[in-house]
């Protein structure tokens, strides 16, 4: 029998190290990417790389997401959830470390995109954990995730200017060093989440081989559970709700791609000087921060249904008011920010919201994320395409308000009550 001691104890440690592993993996799926934006002059400076392939360049993560993202419900199932993440972490680690390292351009391009198939794993996983373990708490979780996650990603933005001015062996330290800076982020993430699969382990058995009182690492339940019975090959790729679900996703996250990584490039031609701008980017993302945490209101009672539409309208808003009045060009980024961190935990939120088990959820995560991330990877490049060839920014900012009121359109249907894997 069991002793008291270690289930009481596991019942306290794990669920909080849990929730500390997920906030903290959390706080390393945006800040390598978003420090990036107020570093493209210099990169493409000295890299030599043109509008187009700088944003080719910021569209490598988006396309890593589309590759790695159906491929990770695949890899929870097999390896568990705890070794997955993991193993992303030290992916990320590595990729951080890779890309800023001097020398040939293809380090750059290829820890890019290491970064990318990192940050995919978790984008999928940590959904899909959430909806397991917390199920009552999943829509308030997801903003608290959404807005940590906004929260270094405003600081990943934000710092990235002045790390780069950090002197450095008689010098500034650039923006190499600028982004491997963030490797440091890793590092308590990767700790956590390591003690969390050391408190799974040593956690009394309830004789199926399960911690007695908490799921902790192990792999996703198999078929054959009340609550997660076996889905047919193929079955989400059917579903029209998902497709729905995919197209939100793709189209808040070609927004908010093409704004977080064009945005100090659009102010600077403007006047604005680069530390500002960086600043400004930072601003974009707290009050992302701020609607992360309100978004979850817009998802209940009578609001549920107009929940999906309310953030992409208020984007378009925002982008139209950088194209017609651009002398107020701070106001619309904090405007185009905050409803852009909105739209971000209703589409992650739609996962879970339109299925009904664990598994579903992670079975449409992958789908949104893969095509939704195609999809706007084709965002940064076709920006800076046509900058190239309109010389101006009207013409690149008309894209991201199409997108912006397509979302609005998609909203519609999304928003109302049905499940992607019924019937």
């Amino acid at each position: 029998m069991a002793r008291t001691t270690p289930i009481i104890r596991h019942r306290a440690v794990a669920p909080a190290l849990l929730l500390a592993g997920i906030m903290l993996v959390a706080a390393n799926l945006r800040p390598a990417i978003t420090a990036v934006g107020p570093l493209l002059e210099p990169i493409g400076a000295e890299a030599g790389l043109t509008a187009a392939q700088l944003g080719l360049l910021t569209a490598v993560p988006l396309l890593a997401f589309a590759a790695v993202s159906p491929l990770a419900h695949g890899l929870g199932e097999r390896f568990g959830i705890h070794r997955t993440v993991l193993v992303a972490l030290v992916l990320l680690l590595a990729g951080t470390l890779v890309r800023p390292l001097p020398g040939a351009a293809a380090g750059l391009w290829i820890g890019t995109f290491i970064i990318g198939a990192a940050i995919a794993l978790g984008n999928v996983l940590i959904p899909a954990v959430v909806k397991r373990e917390f199920p009552d708490r999943m829509t308030e979780l997801t903003g608290v995730f959404s807005a940590v996650m906004g929260g270094l990603a405003a600081l990943g933005a934000g710092l990235a200017v002045p790390l780069s001015r950090v002197p450095l062996g008689g010098g500034a330290g650039g923006w190499r060093f600028a982004l491997g800076a963030y490797a440091v982020l890793v590092l308590p993430a990767l700790l956590v989440w390591w003690l969390w699969g050391r408190a799974g382990r040593v956690a009394p058995s309830t004789g199926s081989g399960r911690p007695a009182a908490f799921a902790g690492p192990a792999k996703l339940p198999g078929p054959g559970t009340n609550d997660d019975a076996p889905m047919a090959r193929g079955a989400v790729w059917r579903s029209a709700v998902a497709w729905q679900v995919t197209a939100y996703m793709g189209l808040q996250a070609l927004t908010f791609y093409v704004l977080v990584s064009w945005l100090p490039t659009v102010e600077q031609s403007y006047g604005r000087p680069a530390v500002a701008a960086g600043w400004d980017l930072m601003f974009f993302q707290l009050a992302g921060v701020v609607a992360s945490l309100l978004a979850p209101l817009t998802l209940r009672g009578r609001l549920r249904r107009i929940g999906p539409v309310v953030p992409a309208a208020g984007t378009a808003a925002a982008v139209l008011g950088l194209m017609l009045a651009p002398g107020a060009m701070l106001l619309w980024v904090v405007v185009a920010g905050f409803f852009s961190g909105a739209s971000l935990v209703v589409a992650l939120s739609l996962f879970g919201l339109r299925t009904r088990t664990h598994r579903q959820a992670s079975a449409v995560s992958g789908m949104a994320q893969t095509g939704g991330y195609l999809l706007a990877a084709a965002g940064p490049p076709l920006f800076g395409l046509l900058h190239d060839q309109s010389a101006g920014w009207i013409w690149p900012l008309a894209l991201v308000l199409a997108a912006s009121v397509l979302q609005a359109l998609v909203g519609v249907p999304v928003g109302r009550d049905r499940y992607a894997l019924d019937g």
